[in-house]
């Protein structure tokens, strides 16, 4: 019989994935020129998105147990300067982050949730650093894609159940059984 701290990490696996996948599925809706764009300077293009997601992987969930989640070199103002990078190197720099997360989360077992990790310096348990990256990702990739819909305006292909839409994927989904 599973644990809830199994289910918790499996569960999360598919949380993280599904972020993910939300963003990916917008990325490949965008020309290179329309990943830079922002609509005024209070906006983060989705590059600036990228760098800044990945940036705070790579701090969070390096040496997760073992140094602090806001690593020394980092340099976090630095992920929201626009850099002008090519898509390539951008989901480069994108799976790096997710690279990191991903392995950390394969070699946890259900123990490793209550062990007490760091985060400027602020004790939390690792359940609680995982949740408030959780909350931290759903909040930049639901940005990336209401950037990319108001860049895609009509054009852009809905990534859930379109509008007006419910009733017939309902159905589908019922006739489906």
């Amino acid at each position: 019989m599973e644990t809830i701290g199994q289910v918790y990490l499996e569960n999360i696996k598919k949380v993280f994935a599904s972020q993910k996948d939300l963003a990916e599925r917008t990325f490949a809706q965008l020309t290179e020129q329309e990943m830079h764009f922002t609509p005024d300077e209070n906006t983060n293009s989705i590059a600036i998105q990228i760098q800044h997601i990945s940036g705070n992987m790579k701090s969070r969930f390096t040496d997760f147990f073992t140094s602090d989640g806001e690593k020394p070199n980092r340099n976090r103002d630095a992920e929201f300067n626009e850099q002008q990078l090519s898509t390539e190197k951008l989901l480069k720099i994108w799976e790096e982050g997710w690279l990191i997360l991903t392995t950390l989360l394969s070699s946890m077992d259900e123990k490793d949730l209550l062990k007490t990790v760091f985060i400027r310096a602020e004790a939390h348990t690792a359940l609680d650093a995982i949740n408030r990256q959780v909350n931290h990702y759903a909040y930049h990739v639901g940005q990336i894609v209401q950037l990319g819909k108001l860049i895609k305006k009509g054009d852009w292909i809905s990534l859930s159940i379109p509008k007006n839409k419910s009733a017939e994927y309902n159905s589908s989904m019922i006739n489906r059984k």
